[in-house]
C-alpha cells in the first residue's frame, strides 16, 4: 500500500512515500522556499517559481512519477496521504480522516500555531484537489498528550479564559513521543502499559514529556510550541513580564513581540545572529565561542531542570530517552544534560555516548549499575504518519494500540 505523508510549514514541505508496511522509504525530500525564488527546484531541466503549496505539492507529485527519477509509474498507485498538523485544539484525541468539518477545526485553531496550521490547511486543500479519489488523514501533534490531567494542562489564569478561548496546555511533538516511547517500551522488554518514561525530543523544536504508564502526563511545551525548554529560536519559558516591559520600551505590536519569542529568541538569540542553526550552535560551542558555549550551557540546564520536574512527577521511572537530534553533536549535549545527576543515581557510559552509532541506532548509554536506563532512539514521525494513515485507509486504526512493534537493535 503505497502511502505519501506530509509534513509543512509556512515556506517548506517535506514528503516521504511509503510501501506500507515497508517503515523504509521509497523516498522521501523536501521542498523549501515556497512563494520566494529561493527554491532550487527543477523539472525536465527548467528552474520553477513555486508560489504556493499547490505549486509546491504539484512538483512533489510530478517528481514522484518522472520517468526518469520518479518511483511511481501513476499517482493512482498511492493509497493515502497523511498530514501532520501541529494542533488540534481540545477536538481531536487521535487522528482522523480529513473532511470539510476537521478543515474547519483545524482552521479555528490556527491562531495558536499559525506557521504550521495554515501552510498545513493549505496543503491539504491542495492535496484534496490534486489528489481527489483516497483518503487524506489529519495526524496531530497534540492529540498524544490528551490523556494528560486537568492538574497538568490548565493554567492558574482567569477561568473564564480557558472556557472563551481554551487557554490550557496542549503540548506539541506527540508523533514523535509517542514513537520514542514505543520504542523504549520494546527495548526495555515490556508492555508500554507499564511503562513510566521521560522523552526528549531535540531538533529546531525541543519538548520533553512525562510519560505514565504509556500515556502523557505532562509536557513541556504549552497551548503554542513556544513554552518550555530553550529552543533553537524559541524562548521557552519566561518572566511573563518580560513581554509587556519590552513592547513598551521598543514600541512593538503584539505580533512583533510574538515572532520574536517565536523566532528570534532562543539559541539563535543568545548568539547574537551569529548562528542560523542549532547545530552551528553546538558547533561553536565546542569551539568555545563564549556566547555559543553559554547558549549550550542555557539549553542543557533547563532540559536537566525538567527531567528532574519530571523525575518528581512520575516517582518511578524505567528511562530517559533522548532523540539522536543533531547526530555528531548531541553526545555533548547528553553529557551536559545528565552532568550531576549521579545524586539520582543516572549514570552515563561516556564510551556509549560517544559511539558514532548514537547517530543512527537504538542503543542504550547508561552504565550497568544506573537506576534508570538512557536510552538514544532516532525518531521517525513519518512512520507514525504512515501508520496512521494506512490503518484508517484500511479501515483498522485503534488508537490504543498504535505502534506496538518489537524490539529490533540496528
Amino acid at each position: 500500500m503505497i502511502i505519501l505523508t506530509l509534513n509543512c510549514r509556512s515556506q517548506t514541505i517535506h514528503y516521504h512515500l511509503f510501501d506500507y508496511p515497508n517503515p523504509i522509504p521509497l523516498t522521501q525530500g523536501y521542498v523549501e522556499g515556497i512563494g520566494t525564488h529561493s527554491t532550487n527546484c527543477i523539472l525536465d531541466g527548467a528552474p520553477l517559481l513555486l508560489e504556493d503549496h499547490l505549486d509546491a505539492l504539484d512538483y512533489i507529485l510530478k517528481s514522484l512519477c518522472h520517468t526518469e527519477c520518479g518511483v511511481l509509474n501513476s499517482l493512482s498507485q498511492i493509497r493515502g496521504v497523511g498530514h501532520r498538523v501541529v494542533h488540534g485544539g481540545e477536538t481531536y484525541c487521535h487522528s482522523v480522516k480529513i473532511d470539510v468539518e476537521v478543515l474547519h477545526n483545524i482552521r479555528k485553531v490556527e491562531r495558536m500555531a499559525p506557521k504550521y496550521n495554515i501552510p498545513s490547511r493549505q496543503t491539504i486543500i491542495a492535496a484534496m484537489e490534486l489528489l481527489p479519489d483516497i483518503d487524506h488523514v489529519a495526524i496531530f501533534d497534540t492529540a498524544f498528550h490528551h490523556t494528560m490531567p486537568a492538574k497538568a494542562y490548565m493554567y492558574p489564569l482567569p477561568y473564564e479564559w480557558y472556557e472563551k478561548y481554551r487557554v490550557r496546555r496542549y503540548g506539541f511533538h506527540g508523533s514523535s513521543h509517542l514513537y520514542l516511547a514505543r520504542r523504549a517500551a520494546a527495548h526495555l522488554g515490556k508492555p508500554i502499559e507499564q511503562c513510566n518514561l521521560i522523552t526528549i525530543h531535540l531538533d529546531l523544536g525541543v519538548s520533553l514529556c512525562a510519560i505514565r504508564n504509556g500515556q502523557s502526563i505532562d509536557t513541556s511545551t504549552g497551548m503554542t510550541p513556544v513554552e518550555g525548554t530553550a529552543q533553537e529560536r524559541r524562548c521557552g519559558n519566561i518572566d511573563p513580564g518580560i513581554p509587556g516591559f519590552i513592547m513598551d520600551w521598543e514600541e512593538l505590536s503584539p505580533q512583533q513581540i510574538e515572532e520574536v519569542l517565536n523566532e528570534k529568541s532562543g539559541l539563535m538569540g543568545l548568539t547574537g545572529g551569529d548562528c542560523t542553526t542549532r547545530q552551528e550552535v553546538l558547533i561553536k560551542a565546542e569551539q568555545n565561542d563564549p556566547r555559543a558555549h553559554l547558549a549550550a550551557q542555557i539549553e542543557a540546564y533547563r532540559l536537566r531542570k525538567f527531567i528532574g520536574e519530571y523525575l518528581c512527577v512520575l516517582g518511578q521511572c524505567d528511562a530517559i530517552v533522548f532523540s539522536s537530534g543533531q547526530g555528531n553533536f548531541e553526545a555533548n549535549v547528553r553529557h551536559r544534560v545528565l552532568d550531576g545527576m549521579d545524586c539520582f543515581n543516572i549514570l552515563l557510559d561516556e564510551k556509549k555516548n560517544n559511539q558514532p552509532r548514537c547517530i543512527h541506532s537504538e542503543i542504550k548509554i547508561s552504565r550497568p549499575d544506573s537506576a534508570i536506563d538512557v536510552l538514544v532512539i532516532p525518531t521517525d514521525e513519518a512512520r507514525v504518519f504512515c501508520e496512521d494513515t494506512a490503518q484508517i485507509v484500511q479501515g483498522i486504526f485503534d488508537p490504543s494500540s498504535r505502534l506496538s512493534y518489537t524490539f529490533d537493535e540496528l
